[in-house]
């Protein structure tokens, strides 16, 4: 089965990613690149994604931010990817996505959520925003 264009391009910035990586690059420098990528996107989805991330770093400052398969993320310590943020434009999807990795702490008994749709922002989706990502790093 053939990749799709977005599937290819998703596939070249994580190439660039991990050579970036290799290269050592400072917290400042991974956040200006999560910075240039929610610039990058169309302006419904630039503007949730500016309030995921002052939201993570608000409410969970131990994260890095980092890009991602080409999307904005942070990670933990170890620098594996704890909470990410795809614009709905990256697969040309109706609604963007934050997801979860399995280094956030979100399990509940058998079976729970990793990743949540989300098509606009007000309190109550900040608030839930909020609460998973101070779960995700507890």
């Amino acid at each position: 089965m053939a990749m799709s264009d977005a599937e290819k391009q998703a596939l070249k910035e994580t190439m660039a990613e991990r050579a970036k990586a290799r290269k050592k690059m400072s917290p400042e420098q991974f956040e200006q690149e999560v910075l240039d990528k929610i610039a990058a996107m169309s302006p419904a989805d630039r503007a949730i994604g500016e309030k995921v991330h002052a939201l993570v770093k608000k409410v969970a400052p131990s994260l890095q931010s980092k890009t991602w398969y080409g999307m904005q993320a942070y990670c933990d310590d170890s620098g594996k990817t704890v909470v990410f943020f795809q614009d709905s434009g990256k697969f040309k999807a109706r609604y963007s996505t934050l997801g979860f990795q399995d280094t956030a702490n979100l399990d509940d008994d058998l079976m729970w959520a990793t990743s949540f749709a989300i098509m606009g922002w007000n309190a109550a989706v900040e608030k839930q925003i909020a609460e998973l990502v101070k779960r995700a790093v507890s």
